[in-house]
């Protein structure tokens, strides 16, 4: 049986659905159909990536992927019939990987559980790796942050596009190399979800605007930390 996925919606026809199209893959599918449940199941066995929709009664999808990501490090996928900008940003900033909306082309749901698991395999292959620069420290095998040897709590997308940025350090990233490198999806032109990402993780990192320590932005081209 290949990776372990978990599917939380209250809407059985489309946890079914999802059951049918993930198993046909070679995935073990575990349903829930309400948060309580599905956090549950986080805790009582492994989980290698999880589909969650945003509106289910009691806890919803977004509060349920804020609670896993406080101890949990694997892909999430967030459903929702709704398709305001607000609605993708509000799930990326709770930690969620991805995002797909209702109904949705059982094809592009295949395509991006398997791009995630793929993502999650990389990063999380190889021996101990760490990077310390100027106060910041980060273990990539433990997934362990500390700004002058206080843990720094974020989300497994800041994590990685911190790693990314202090593993390249001392040279700029582009917004589009690096959105691809961590969402491994296309960039296009108007996503300002890397900017939103780098906003927050400067916050955490407490930088300036005009005189950022760690992350410097390269007016135009992308973004750099300096070695």
């Amino acid at each position: 049986m290949g990776a372990r996925i978990l599917v939380a919606d209250d809407e059985r026809e489309v946890a079914d659905l999802l059951e049918l199209i993930l198993g046909s893959e070679g995935y073990e599918v575990v349903k829930c159909f309400d948060g309580e449940t599905a956090l549950a199941c986080v805790r009582e066995q492994r989980v290698d990536l999880a589909v969650l929709d945003i509106m289910m009664p009691g806890m919803d999808g977004l509060t349920l992927c804020r609670r896993i990501r406080e101890n949990y490090f694997f892909p999430i996928i967030m459903l929702t019939a709704r398709v305001q900008d607000m609605d993708k940003i509000s799930g990326l900033m709770q930690g969620a990987d991805d995002y797909i909306t209702k109904p949705f082309n059982p094809m592009e749901v295949v395509a991006r559980v398997k791009t995630q698991l793929r993502r999650s395999t990389r990063y999380n292959a190889g021996g101990d790796t760490v990077c310390d620069i100027r106060g910041l420290y980060i273990n990539y095998t433990t997934h362990e942050c500390r700004l002058y040897d206080k843990p720094l709590e974020m989300t497994p997308r800041e994590f990685e596009i911190l790693w990314y940025l202090c593993r390249n350090r001392g040279r700029v990233v582009s917004s589009e190399e690096l959105f691809e490198a961590v969402w491994g999806e296309k960039y296009l032109d108007s996503n300002n979800t890397v900017m939103t990402h780098i906003g927050r993780l400067r916050e955490k990192l407490k930088e300036t605007y005009r005189n950022p320590k760690f992350i410097k932005t390269v007016w135009g081209i992308g973004y750099m930390v300096e070695s």
